[in-house]
């Protein structure tokens, strides 16, 4: 199985619902807590590159936000990503 990551902050739809979609596909996910100005939203910046949450790695490479983990979901391919 793949480790993944997802950065999150509280009252985030996008956060919910990317992490909604990672449970319903029964995916081992480490949630870290990422508020604004926070060390850990800093961390998400520099992995990433991106200032919004949520950002979400599998096996230590990014794979976007809740639009890009969605985008994979529809095309089909989130499967395969996250069972690499």
């Amino acid at each position: 199985m793949a480790e993944i990551e997802i950065y999150t902050q509280r009252w985030c739809p996008y956060c919910a619902r990317a992490v909604s979609l990672l449970t319903r596909k029964g995916a081992a996910f480490r949630e870290i807590d990422a508020p604004h100005g926070s060390p850990e939203r800093e961390e998400a910046i520099r992995r990433s590159g991106r200032s919004t949450v949520p950002q979400i790695f599998v096996d230590g490479a990014t794979i976007g936000g809740c639009d890009e983990l969605l985008a994979l979901e529809r095309s089909g391919k989130l499967d395969a990503v996250l069972t690499a």
